[in-house]
């Protein structure tokens, strides 16, 4: 009996202090916005999206051996399927590149995940040059 006494007080104590330091999130903190518009909390940015302004007309980019892996979910992707994906994303120019992920996403297409971080990795440093370049 004076166990779980002990054992009621001590799960007292431990709820009360962290009731005593739990500071709720529950009001968003608005994000702080750059000079361009993004406020940091993506990947990409949603106000220079990849999939932003772009028709609804698929382009193809020489890819279209790519087909073969419409609605097929990357993790069941081999080697040598990620490197065909690679071959193509590192023959593109970077200016092709938004178009081309575009491109994919409209054909049902999923990027396997080295690939997709290497494809965000170029746009940004697209975007970081452009930027340079604007001033």
């Amino acid at each position: 009996m004076i166990a779980v006494a002990i054992i009621a007080g001590a799960v007292i104590v431990v709820g009360l202090v962290l009731y005593l330091t739990h500071r709720p999130d529950s009001v968003p903190v608005a994000p702080s916005v750059d000079d361009n518009g993004c406020c940091g909390r993506h990947a990409v940015c949603e106000k220079t999206s990849l999939l932003r302004g772009i028709d609804d007309e698929v382009i193809y980019y020489d890819d279209e051996e790519l087909d073969m892996f419409k609605d097929v979910n990357p993790e069941y992707y081999s080697r040598s399927d990620e490197e065909q994906f690679r071959d193509i994303l590192l023959s593109l120019l970077p200016e092709d590149v938004p178009g081309w992920a575009r491109s994919l996403e409209m054909r049902g297409i999923k990027l396997p995940e080295p690939v997709r971080e290497e494809l965000l990795m170029i746009v940004g440093e697209t975007r970081s040059k452009v930027r340079e370049i604007n001033g």
